[in-house]
């Protein structure tokens, strides 16, 4: 950052210098001009008192003394040339060139010009003498007066010029890009300063950092950076509580098969021994079943958004699921069913893994078979509205029912109604929440009073797929 805004501002400051450079040398050759101009029109103005008319016929008398004032330069050449009405030479240098055909005559009026006399430049100031003849006619005439010198002095004074304004600069660019190294150095250095309190601080400090101390255009960022951290840090308190509760929850069946395989080792009676075999084998499935919900919730969250979506049918892994749900809801004599659309609607497709969403219905039925007593009754049902695009998934069972204060509670990793009786790990509706989440659906809860049940209040779980993530399908 600190080289790049180097460059950014030295970069400029190089570059206008040979433009500034260029810009004082014409604006010096200008000023170097005007004097030796003003001496040029002079000199024109002195000889035009030179021209005469003798005899009805123009003459240019120039003296001695006027000559050599005109000679007297030993940087730079001096010519002039005097002629006629109708163009013809009358004294002065024959070479020097004319002005412009198509240039209008002024008289007494002095005009300048650059020009060229044997290869070489030079600056010419040139008039017109109008001139009586005392003819019958009366006519007048003009005759043409130019003095032209070469460029020598005006470039050696155009140099001079230069060099007093641009070796200061010399002197002063260097100091520029030193004093606009300093600036920076200083302005940078509370950001400096935040790195090094940011790098001393230690990897579980996940404390704000303090915004008074930097600059006000930094503070936005330091904000940023203090929400993240705040965020960062609900989210490795949610992991470290959820590690501690898994541990907590998987301490139980292990601890479980240990003692019933010490009590095994000991046992001599056949009947006991298979006593604590059967016992081994419900700790191991109770076991592997939190395992399993763990991986899965861990599946859901880190998965999300990253993991590949495609059409598929509601409907085909409702149905896949029940059928997998049939032997548990036979062994518990439990009335399973599936009302609903068939499969190949539009109605019932939407944008999701399959993976995930079969997770989020088996989910569903686990807890609604786990908590509804023998002889109850588990139905599943799709219902898709077509005009608005809302596809709901319901699961209502005739078990206990869930008490209002408890229903936000029960979708936390890990918690489970008091006075259920029900082995479960807590975590299948925080499962379902997280799939939900991930594809832009609601999960509500509320009383489901089945017929047939009235003894019973029953549960009604539904999960509402809105339009919004069904788009192009409806």
């Amino acid at each position: 950052m600190f080289g790049e805004i180097l460059d950014w501002m030295l970069t400029p400051l190089l570059l206008l210098w040979p433009i500034s450079l260029a810009l004082t040398w014409l604006v010096a050759q200008n000023i170097a001009g005007k004097p030796f101009d003003r001496a040029l029109e002079f000199n024109v103005q002195a000889l035009a008192k030179f021209v005469v008319v003798k005899n009805n016929q123009v003459q240019f008398n120039l003296t001695g003394p006027a000559r050599e004032i005109l000679r007297a330069d030993d940087t730079d050449l001096v010519y002039y040339q005097v002629r006629g009405a109708r163009g013809e030479y009358l004294a002065g240098e024959r070479d020097l060139p004319q002005p412009t055909e198509d240039e209008k005559i002024q008289d007494n009026e002095v005009r300048l010009r650059e020009d060229k006399i044997n290869g070489e430049d030079v600056r010419v100031a040139y008039t017109w003498i109008k001139l009586d003849l005392k003819n019958d006619d009366k006519s007048t005439v003009n005759v043409l007066v130019q003095v032209a010198e070469t460029l020598e002095k005006r470039k050696t004074l155009a140099t001079e010029i230069v060099k007093g304004t641009m070796v200061p600069q010399f002197v002063t660019l260097p100091l520029a890009v030193l004093l606009v190294w300093l600036a920076l150095v200083r302005g940078i250095k509370p950001l400096a300063q935040l790195e090094k309190r940011i790098r001393a601080r230690k990897p579980d400090d996940m404390s704000p950092l303090d915004d008074n101390a930097v600059p006000e255009e930094v503070a936005p960022l330091v904000s940023s950076i203090n929400d993240l951290l705040s965020r960062l840090k609900v989210s490795l308190t949610t992991q470290k509580r959820f590690l501690a509760d898994a541990a907590h929850q998987l301490k139980t069946p292990l601890a479980g098969l240990r003692m019933q395989a010490d009590l095994a080792q000991r046992e001599t009676n056949a009947d006991e021994l298979k006593k604590s075999l059967k016992h081994i084998g419900k700790s191991s499935i109770r076991a592997t079943h939190t395992v399993n919900q763990l991986l899965a919730l861990a599946r859901a969250e880190s998965t999300g958004h990253s993991l590949a979506k495609q059409t598929i049918d509601l409907v085909s892994i409702a149905s896949e699921v029940v059928a997998d749900s049939v032997p548990r809801a036979i062994e518990k004599q439990i009335d399973l069913g599936y009302e609903g659309p068939e499969p190949g609607g539009r109605a019932t497709q939407l944008e999701g893994n399959p993976t995930l969403l079969k997770e989020l219905v088996r989910n569903l039925l686990d807890n609604a078979i786990a908590y509804t007593p023998e002889k109850g009754q588990v139905t599943l049902r799709l219902l898709a509205d077509t005009f608005s695009g809302v596809l709901v998934l319901l699961v209502e069972d005739s078990g206990p029912g869930i008490p209002a204060a408890e229903r936000e509670l029960v979708f936390q990793p890990f918690y489970r109604a008091l006075g259920t009786n029900v082995d479960g790990s807590g975590l299948g509706l925080a499962i379902v929440v997280e799939i939900a989440n991930q594809h832009d659906a609601t999960v509500s809860i509320e009383e489901a009073q089945l017929a047939g049940h009235p003894e019973s209040p029953g549960t009604r779980i539904a999960v509402r797929f809105g339009a919004g993530g069904r788009q192009g399908l409806v």
